[in-house]
């Protein structure tokens, strides 16, 4: 049996993934990363990504931003056509700046958003001025 980079493989008993390998990379991997405004400052990091259950592509990556060690942060869905790796930074870079984020659609409990709201994806989505698919 030879090792998928997608797939899990079979070692000594136990199921083994592949985080990152060419060009994928697992979302355990991408939450966490570091998100950097237009001026390469931090504005906050990656917290989950939110997939397509029927296309398969990412939708949306949400910001976690402000608060201090968990607490009180702020949730920032941003469409994922917004932001770009950036292999010097070591995380991902977008031209959304801190000020856009102030006015931006967020939440602070995950029960607030109801990501099933057509309206508000396609809201969202304007916001940042990106297409909505």
């Amino acid at each position: 049996m030879t090792d998928s980079p997608v797939l899990p493989s079979l070692k000594q008993g136990r199921a083994i993934m592949a985080n990152e390998t060419g060009n994928l990379i697992s979302s355990e991997k991408v939450e966490g990363t570091a998100v950097y405004g237009p001026d390469s400052e931090k504005i906050g990091s990656i917290e989950s990504v939110m997939i397509d259950k029927v296309g398969g592509k990412v939708a949306y990556a949400v910001l976690s931003f402000g608060g201090f060690l968990g607490m009180g942060d702020e949730h920032y869905p941003l469409p994922w056509q917004t932001l770009k790796y950036d292999t010097n930074l070591g995380g991902y870079v977008t031209n959304v700046t801190k000020d856009q984020l102030e006015g931006a659609p967020k939440y602070a409990n995950e029960n607030d958003w109801d990501w099933a709201d057509t309206k508000r994806a396609r809201s969202l989505n304007e916001y940042y001025g990106t297409p909505w698919v």
